[in-house]
C-alpha cells in the first residue's frame, strides 16, 4: 500500500475531498491498466486507495462510471485537438494520437471493455456520453466548422457525419478487428475522405 493510501486511512476524515477523490481515481487507473475492467469493484478500489466505500458510492453511480473517469483522466492530455490553421494536418495528428492510444498495451482493451460494459450499465453509459462522447464530438465539430468557415471544407458538408466517418471508423476496427488499426489506416482514411473516392 502506498504512503498516500496509508495517509488517507489515518486521517481520511480531515483530508480535503479533492485529495480523497484523486486517490480513488489514481488507484482505479492503476488497477484498470494492470488487470482491466473485469473484477474492478468499489471494495477493491476502496482498499487500495484507502478511502471509504460509501464515499465512492456518493461520487460514482457504478464501478464502471468510476473506471471511465479514471481512464479519461489518464488519457485526456493525449486527446487534445490542436488548431494550426491546416485542417488536414490537425486531423492527421489527432487521429494518429487517438490510434496510438487505442493500440497501446492496454489502451484499446480498456476502452473496448468500457464501451461494451456501457450497454448494460446505465451509470457508465450516462458518464460515457456526458463526459466523453458528447464533449469530444463537440471539439471535433468545432474544429471542422472553423475549417469550413476558412474555406477548407465545402459549405454543404455535414460535419457530424465527418466525425462518424473518421473516429467511427477507428472504433469499428478496434471493436470488430477484421482489419488492423494502424497509422497507415489513418492516412488512407483521411486521403479517401478529403480527396473523395469517385472519379471526376
Amino acid at each position: 500500500m502506498s504512503d498516500l493510501g496509508n495517509g488517507l486511512r489515518r486521517g481520511r476524515g480531515r483530508r480535503p475531498a479533492e485529495a480523497v477523490r484523486a486517490a480513488a481515481l489514481t488507484a482505479t487507473g492503476e488497477m484498470l491498466f494492470e488487470s482491466g475492467l473485469p473484477g474492478l469493484t468499489f471494495d477493491k478500489v476502496a482498499q487500495r486507495a484507502g478511502v471509504s466505500k460509501m464515499t465512492l458510492y456518493k461520487w460514482w453511480p457504478s464501478p464502471g462510471a468510476l473506471a471511465f473517469e479514471a481512464y479519461f483522466a489518464a488519457v485526456e492530455p493525449r486527446l487534445a485537438f490542436e488548431d494550426t490553421g491546416d485542417i488536414e494536418h490537425d486531423l492527421r495528428n489527432q487521429l494518429r494520437s487517438f490510434v496510438r492510444l487505442l493500440t497501446a498495451d492496454r489502451g484499446g482493451p480498456v476502452i473496448a471493455a468500457l464501451v461494451g460494459a456501457a450497454q448494460s450499465d446505465p451509470g457508465l453509459a450516462t458518464v460515457l456520453a456526458s463526459q466523453y462522447t458528447v464533449p469530444r464530438r463537440t471539439l471535433a465539430v468545432e474544429r471542422l466548422r472553423r475549417a469550413q468557415q476558412d474555406g477548407q471544407i465545402a459549405p454543404d458538408v455535414d460535419l457530424q457525419v465527418v466525425v462518424d466517418q473518421l473516429w467511427g471508423a477507428c472504433y469499428h476496427r478496434l471493436l470488430m478487428p477484421a482489419e488492423p488499426l494502424t497509422l497507415d489506416f489513418v492516412d488512407a482514411l483521411l486521403r479517401n475522405l478529403l480527396r473523395g473516392i469517385t472519379q471526376t
